[in-house]
């Protein structure tokens, strides 16, 4: 096992995770940009289905209160979202570093 199968057998699917959550971060960044545009229609990613699935699972959302232009952003949630995804975020990152810092120590042998 050499390359990414190594790296993949050994980060399991956080890797995975990091790339999602990356590409959530943008996609509830855009809804945050077009709070204001008509007819806007808010996207997400099904987090938990794309990793299961290791495809992006893109989604609407459903507004709690429909405006009258269209648009289904919410600041409020897609601002909770956003600041959730990033912790969830971080997170998946020291993981993956802390991970990548074991390897490299047992591949220098421990020094």
């Amino acid at each position: 096992m050499t390359g990414p199968d190594l790296l993949d057998a050994q980060l399991g699917p956080h890797a995975a995770a990091l790339r999602l959550r990356s590409q959530r971060l943008d996609i509830i960044a855009s809804n945050i940009a077009n709070a204001a545009t008509p007819g806007y229609k808010a996207r997400d990613i099904d987090f938990r289905a794309s990793l299961d699935s290791a495809t992006t699972a893109l989604r609407y959302r459903v507004p709690v209160q429909a405006s009258l232009d269209g648009n289904t952003v919410e600041l409020a949630t897609e601002q909770t979202a956003f600041a959730e995804n990033a912790v969830n975020y971080r997170a998946s990152l020291s993981f993956l570093t802390g991970r990548i810092q074991t390897i490299m120590a047992a591949l220098k042998g421990g020094e």
